[in-house]
């Protein structure tokens, strides 16, 4: 599923999409990666002043080698690691993003995001995360 991911390389309106590819991804059976967040959750970016709510998760890199290659290289992430679909805002602008679990953290503030497609997605803020809506869920 393509998306429109920020601007042209992935990016948030005046922000960069990562850091270093240290810390990737959790370890599961064989290597593979475990996600450390689920659908529902508000996160905020590690080094950019951003914050959103996961609709979507790939268990690895799911984006355009395009995309990835214009990410410079000195803070490109690991491919082989959940990335995340969020709703994501930040002071200018509300946008989706795509973003490496090695470049989340939890956002406990416990406030809502202010996209404005979270209502087509989930129903309720109960406890500092998303409800999704019926319809949606699989």
């Amino acid at each position: 599923m393509q998306q429109d991911h920020g601007s042209a390389t992935g990016l948030p309106p005046g922000g960069a999409a990562s850091a270093t590819a240290a810390d990737g991804a959790a370890s599961g059976v064989a290597g593979i990666a475990v996600a450390r967040f689920g659908i529902g959750d508000v996160v905020k970016h590690r080094v950019f002043p951003f914050r959103g709510v996961i609709f979507d998760v790939d268990p690895e890199f799911a984006n355009t080698e395009e995309w990835w290659q214009a990410i410079p290289e000195e803070i490109r992430p690991a491919k082989q690691q959940p990335f995340y679909h969020l709703l994501a805002e930040n002071d200018e602008a509300a946008y989706v993003a795509y973003v490496s679990q090695q470049n989340l953290l939890p956002d406990d503030a416990g406030e809502p995001v202010q996209h404005p497609a979270v209502g087509q997605i989930f129903e309720a803020f109960r406890d500092g995360r998303y409800i999704l809506r019926d319809q949606i869920r699989n």
